[in-house]
């Protein structure tokens, strides 16, 4: 069965306590996208999320150069569903992760951390590029959590890599980079029928599909169509992207 990006999240979002409350006084969302604006490596949009009501509360503008959707579209479950099908379930460890390394701190040190990790997200052309994700707690308290996230193209900096995520340390508290995260959710394996896992596998081989045709005693109209379902199943464009997602997620 396929993860629910958006049910798995609010669920790991439940779990953070309720007996803080606290806000960031130096938090100025005016003078953080003027920042931005000096100092980002790509194109950017920010958003703030309320983490307890698993809504955005704002959506900057720029989202629209980057990916392309209209604003008025953009909700937390739409931008989920964007993400990479193979990004999903490490983004979901990711935060699971974050919301364990949370739980060990009180008080200000809250908003002394910043969160950083990576995934890839379609855009509205249907490409895929890579998103450095940023973000600070700015409120904590019983009803509201409430994050300052900040998303950057780095595309052009990081390519078919791993995602990655470090705990940045603020005012002097300890970093801690590339953390290696307890693997809860873990890539779905079987998203193929058993007919589609023999094409996938002689597509690893190279054959074409008049080939697997002669070797599977089947039509190559049906190859064709068994591939299209492919492509769709594993969000792929191309016979060598699926090939590759493959490798990387062990469906064959």
């Amino acid at each position: 069965m396929q993860l629910n990006i958006f049910d798995e999240l609010r669920q790991i979002w439940k779990d953070i306590p309720k007996d803080h409350k606290l806000r960031d006084l130096t938090f100025d969302i005016k003078l953080h996208k003027k920042l931005l604006e000096i100092f980002q490596v790509g194109s950017y949009y920010y958003f703030v999320v309320n983490v307890r009501r698993s809504t955005f509360e704002v959506v900057s503008q720029e989202i629209e150069t980057v990916l392309g959707y209209p604003l008025c579209d953009i909700d937390l479950p739409f931008y989920l569903s964007k993400i990479h099908p193979s990004d999903i379930p490490i983004f979901l460890n990711f935060e699971a992760a974050v919301e364990r390394f949370f739980k060990r701190l009180s008080g200000n040190k809250l908003f002394k951390y910043k969160i950083q990790y990576d995934y890839r997200i379609m855009k509205a052309d249907g490409k895929y590029i890579r998103m450095l994700h940023q973000y600070v707690i700015v409120n904590h308290d019983a009803d509201d959590v409430k994050t300052f996230a900040i998303a950057t193209d780095i595309s052009h900096l990081k390519d078919e890599v791993r995602p990655m995520l470090s705990f940045v340390g603020l005012e002097g508290e300890p970093s801690f980079y590339n953390v290696d995260v307890q693997n809860l959710f873990k890539p779905e394996k079987h998203i193929f029928t058993r007919r589609e896992q023999q094409i996938l596998h002689a597509l690893g081989n190279g054959l074409s599909s008049s080939e697997i045709s002669e070797v599977l005693n089947i039509s190559k109209l049906t190859v064709d169509s068994h591939r299209k379902n492919m492509l769709r199943k594993a969000n792929a464009r191309s016979t060598t992207e699926i090939v590759k997602l493959a490798f990387e997620n062990g469906w064959i």
